[in-house]
């Protein structure tokens, strides 16, 4: 019975230490992936603020792999282009998939 009970948990702790990993997510391949990702939206966020023609807050930012996946509203298309054109410019930025709505 100890036998058996020390295999239960044996087997348990590798499954758990095999599943759980590292904080990646999303079907990317290194930490790095995923921390690279996080810092590139954080750019484009605070550049987001830093600018006067862009609402921050109405404009959500995603990156996988370094692609960047704007969302959300904007006023006019002017709006919805400097954002564009800001993530562009970040440093990282594989390329931008613009998904900004511009409100009528």
């Amino acid at each position: 019975m100890i036998v058996r009970t020390t295999l239960v948990a044996a087997v348990m702790a590798v499954a758990a230490i095999t599943t759980t990993g590292c904080a990646v997510s999303r079907g990317q391949e290194t930490t790095g992936a995923y921390i690279d990702d996080s810092t590139i939206t954080a750019t484009v966020k605070s550049r987001f603020v830093e600018n006067k023609n862009v609402d921050a807050a109405s404009i959500s930012v995603e990156t996988l792999n370094g692609t960047v996946m704007l969302s959300g509203f904007a006023k006019n298309a002017n709006e919805k282009s400097t954002a564009e054109t800001i993530a562009r410019g970040v440093s990282g930025v594989k390329s931008v998939k613009n998904e900004i709505a511009v409100r009528p």
